[in-house]
């Protein structure tokens, strides 16, 4: 078994364009980038407008059991992008 995923870089960034959250793990020294969708973070998002603001703190509040969901997602299929979708939770 590889070394686990971890997520030691607390940075993370909103894009409007796509309307998701961007962060990252490392596996190693492998830097992988994920993304959670709006939806996700905040099951109105999907029907209304919702601030940058929100969302990431959202994100914020959530990152513990956001980083389970992508280190399970990384599982599944490892690549150096994963989006986290509503169903992933």
């Amino acid at each position: 078994m590889g070394t686990p995923l971890n997520f030691p870089n607390q940075s993370r960034s909103y894009d409007a364009t796509r309307r998701r959250v961007r962060f990252w793990g490392y596996d190693r020294s492998l830097e992988i980038s994920f993304f959670v969708d709006a939806d996700a973070l905040m099951p109105v998002a999907a029907d209304v407008d919702v601030a940058e603001a929100d969302l990431l703190q959202a994100f914020d509040d959530g990152r513990d059991r956001i980083c389970e969901v992508a280190a399970r997602v990384y599982a599944r299929g490892q690549g150096y992008a994963h989006v986290l979708t509503a169903s992933d939770f």
